[in-house]
């Protein structure tokens, strides 16, 4: 029997799958997937799921402004995420971080906002989840001065993750994991693929990024946890190893990131 698997990153509580949340965890469930970080947004997500983990232990929640909405509601739902680490409600900061691809006109405004979230996964000692996507050299610049300014930083991995080789290279040197979604089952994405191979199983995730990106098997289908085997199947073809391998190690991954 294959190790469970951890979906290291899923937005259940978004509308496109919370109506139907128990059937989804069910299914999840059936496919061996027994631990799932739910990633909360906004006021409402974090309200459903901070409910959810009541009803579903192994469903762990992580929380704060997206790069996409900082300029909207990022002063307001700042607090309310520093409120919930600090009762013990998160296992994660996230997901947070630099996207210029179609928000640069916020770039000032996403910074400030990183900056911050680093300092609270510190304060609270959380991992912190990234999202970064054509904004690389800002992002690797707020770590050094962080860094340089406290002497630290935190645990943290780059989800979905479909940077360059050379960004990838970047990122486990310093010792950050890397997880990756079903966009590295698409046949187009051949530097992921190449990605995919040399990223070292330690630090590895594995994600759905649910109900997003639906990886090939399920192209055009809303996606869910338990089509995280699909992502896990096709990294082990990568790879060349078996797929046990893939998922056990992502599994104890995730499980470590986490604290679970």
């Amino acid at each position: 029997m294959l190790t469970p698997f951890f979906d290291s990153h899923a937005h259940l509580c978004d509308d496109a799958l919370y109506p139907a949340i128990e059937e989804i965890l069910d299914r999840a469930a059936k496919s061996n997937v027994l631990h799932i970080a739910n990633i909360c947004t906004d006021a409402k997500t974090l309200e459903r799921g901070l409910e959810l983990h009541k009803r579903y232990p192994w469903v762990h929640n992580v929380a704060s402004t997206t790069p996409h909405t900082v300029e909207v509601d990022g002063a307001e739902f700042f607090p309310v995420v520093k409120a919930a680490a600090l009762r013990g409600d998160l296992v994660a900061i996230g997901e947070t971080g630099l996207d210029y691809f179609y928000y640069g006109h916020t770039k000032e405004t996403q910074k400030h906002y990183l900056r911050l979230y680093l300092q609270l996964a510190m304060e609270i000692n959380l991992p912190i989840v990234i999202h970064c996507r054509d904004a690389f050299a800002d992002f690797f610049t707020i770590l050094d001065e962080v860094k340089e300014a406290s002497g630290k930083l935190p645990r943290g991995v780059l989800h979905c993750f479909t940077g360059t080789m050379a960004e990838a290279l970047e990122v486990i040197r310093r010792g950050w994991f890397l997880s990756l979604s079903g966009i590295a089952t698409f046949k187009k994405s051949i530097e992921l693929h190449e990605v995919a191979k040399i990223v070292p199983l330690e630090l590895l995730l594995i994600e759905t990024d649910a109900p997003y990106l639906a990886p090939q098997a399920h192209r055009g289908k809303c996606n869910e946890p338990s089509y995280v085997i699909e992502t896990a199947k096709w990294i082990a073809h990568l790879k060349g190893i078996p797929l046990e391998h893939v998922v056990e190690a992502s599994y104890q991954n995730a499980k470590s990131f986490f604290k679970i």
